[in-house]
């Protein structure tokens, strides 16, 4: 029997795929079949979305979207300074990743194209981009003299740079509690900011020793 039309919610239909695409070990051939395997009307499905391949890439943007929800609900939040805005968006994100790991691990090594990937990931670049561009607008209105400002375009390009690198790293971490990727975390962080305030270069260092070590030991 169809679920009935007002039970259907993007939630719902993102879960069911999320299933989907898990317990058959492939991503459904068309709309109609992933619809009919899960009692939804197709009708309900395009209230919500156009297609599988805008399924797809909505799926990514709900997890920004949860977490910014997640860190806009400490009340703290707002009060952090924009390194730890930054740290505490990548530290949420990537819990929210590791909940849902195995899915994100079977998408993302199912296409061998990494530009595919990217493509799946298209809607996501432009929210974390639009993240890291507005905390450096932020941090810009606060500052007097046009040269000690930065960049928001250039910063929010380093940021995505930023993620890929962290998303791949925490693929390939088997650390128990993925302790290694919040420590990846936690320089690529520093060393962004470190960059953008023309602080030590010995962190650069320190952080290029940390990428060698876990890449190539």
């Amino acid at each position: 029997m169809a679920t009935k039309a007002k039970k259907i919610t993007e939630d719902i239909i993102i879960t069911k795929y999320m299933e989907y695409v898990l317990e058959h070990e492939k991503t459904p051939k068309s709309i109609y079949k992933f619809c009919k395997a899960n009692g939804i009307k197709e009708e309900d499905f395009y209230l919500f979305f156009g297609s599988l391949e805008r399924l797809q890439k909505g799926i990514w943007e709900k997890f920004f979207t949860n977490t910014m929800n997640l860190m806009q609900k400490n009340k703290e939040y707002e009060g952090f300074s924009n390194k730890d805005k930054m740290l505490t968006f990548f530290y949420t994100f990537f819990e929210m990743m590791t909940l849902n790991r195995s899915y994100v691990l079977f998408v993302l090594g199912q296409e061998k194209n990494s530009l595919k990937n990217l493509e799946r990931l298209k809607g996501l670049r432009k929210h974390v981009k639009g993240f890291a561009k507005d905390l450096i607008e932020d941090g810009n209105a606060e500052k007097n003299f046009k040269i000690t400002k930065h960049n928001p375009q250039l910063f929010s390009e380093g940021a995505w740079l930023q993620f890929l690198f962290i998303l791949k790293f925490w693929m390939n971490d088997d650390s128990a509690r993925f302790e290694k990727t919040d420590m990846a975390i936690e320089k690529s962080v520093n060393t962004i900011f470190d960059l953008f305030d023309n602080t030590p270069l010995e962190n650069i260092v320190d952080f290029g020793k940390f990428l060698y070590k876990e890449t190539f030991a």
